[in-house]
């Protein structure tokens, strides 16, 4: 039997906080969890901050984009532009890195993330 994960819902931010079409950081349980405002698709995605590849809190800062024919949302490292879906955190470019994805909710003007 597989146990039922329970999410914690934090308030990270207002809507305002975070770009259109791009991102911001926030502290969370004292992990930094990159959120994006994905405007040009309507949706709202959160990761890990942390870049696997040289281990730089870089994420929130990345560009982010969709790719290939079911156009995965993506997020690109603004160093070395390893790329990750926002969807599942798998590493796009063909590496073994991946990173962790949260759930996110906006109500009455504020960013939630599930932890």
């Amino acid at each position: 039997m597989i146990a039922e994960q329970t999410i914690t819902w934090h308030v990270a931010c207002s809507v305002e906080d975070i770009p259109e079409n791009g991102g911001a950081c926030a502290l969370i349980e004292n992990e930094q969890i990159a959120i994006y405002n994905f405007t040009r698709r309507g949706e709202w995605y959160a990761t890990q901050n942390l870049c696997p590849h040289r281990q730089q809190m870089a994420l929130s800062r990345g560009m982010i984009g969709s790719t290939g024919a079911d156009n995965e949302p993506k997020v690109a490292c603004p160093f070395h532009k390893k790329t990750f879906s926002l969807k599942s955190g798998e590493c796009l470019t063909g590496d073994e890195y991946s990173i962790k994805t949260y759930p996110v909710k906006v109500e009455n003007g504020q960013v939630f993330v599930g932890v």
